[in-house]
């Protein structure tokens, strides 16, 4: 492998956006399906092939670059979660200057003043009317496998809702595998009511949820990019990616020395295999094998012990 500068952060490339809203006639305007825009005219006609709508040519509000734009007919679509923390979260306020403030929910980081809204509207103050607090603005970077391209796209929501719900499912994802490898989901805009004073309001909320593979597989460790591409289905997973595991313990059982054992060791730590029961049942079969030719062999030396070696 080549070298790479050290000082810069490395990223994929951002190939456009999925959208939870579009402009009609200058005006901003909710959609109930997911509207993708990007630069490339080549990655809208294949997202409209595959989700419907018509493609168009459009531009951002306050903005004279155009765009390609399709509003798809689809409420849900197929992504990847890209290795690293694809998540950003904010809660921002913008305006044609800008962005005016930028909140971590404690600190208002442009100004380095404690976070305005809560402090003028109390917790309470995502029900202020728009523009006059900031929205909770959450970015997920995500690799759609279906277009051409090796980059990302940035799906954005200002929902309140959804920030909380993006941010516990994917530090949930990092939490089983370190940020390392693809976990397949499916983003949906799921419809929603709350009722609040008195009155029902309805709103869209996108909701990012596994596909293909269980829970149970999403946090036993990165899982091979050949299944987060094409997840064999719930009921399917746990037996396709066991099968791509290797049987530790059968080759540990034949295993002729305990210094075999602990390559075995080795190569399941390598690759994230390990748990404390595996290290268990590694050691007690090494430790057999070492009873069990415990006098030095014609060079005179010891069988070797297995060890933890996770940090």
């Amino acid at each position: 492998m080549g070298s790479r500068l050290l000082n810069i952060q490395r990223r994929a490339a951002e190939h456009g956006r999925l959208r939870t809203g579009c402009t009609q006639g200058g005006k901003p305007v909710r959609s109930a399906t997911w509207v993708v825009t990007s630069h490339s005219e080549e990655h809208v006609r294949t997202a409209a092939a595959l989700w419907g709508g018509e493609v168009e040519q459009w531009s951002p509000l306050n903005s004279s670059i155009s765009q390609w734009r399709v509003i798809t007919k689809s409420a849900s679509v197929e992504a990847l979660i890209t290795p690293g923390d694809p998540l950003n979260q904010y809660n921002e306020l913008w305006s044609k200057g800008g962005c005016q403030r930028r909140c971590d929910g404690e600190t208002e980081l442009l100004s380095r003043r404690p976070c305005i809204c809560s402090a003028r509207f109390g917790e309470d103050w995502h029900q202020q009317k728009k523009g006059v607090v900031c929205s909770a603005t959450s970015r997920l970077n995500v690799m759609l496998p279906d277009l051409s391209g090796m980059g990302v796209w940035r799906a954005e929501t200002h929902s309140f809702y959804a920030a909380s719900e993006w941010g516990a499912m994917v530090d949930i994802v990092l939490a089983g595998t370190d940020g390392r490898g693809f976990v397949p989901v499916t983003l949906r805009i799921e419809p929603r009511q709350v009722v609040r004073e008195g009155q029902t309001k309805k709103f869209p909320v996108v909701v990012v949820e596994l596909r293909g593979v269980t829970p149970r597989q999403a946090l036993a460790g990165p899982m091979t990019a050949a299944v987060a591409l094409d997840p064999p289905g719930a009921g399917q997973a746990v037996a396709a990616l066991e099968a791509a595991r290797p049987d530790y313990l059968a080759e540990a059982e034949a295993a002729l020395t305990p210094d075999d054992v602990g390559d075995v060791y080795r190569r399941a730590h390598a690759v994230g295999h390990l748990d404390d029961d595996l290290i268990g049942r590694l050691a007690a079969i090494a430790d057999r094998l070492k009873a069990e030719a415990a006098d030095p062999d014609e060079d005179g030396a010891y069988p070797a012990e297995v060890v933890d070696a996770t940090p």
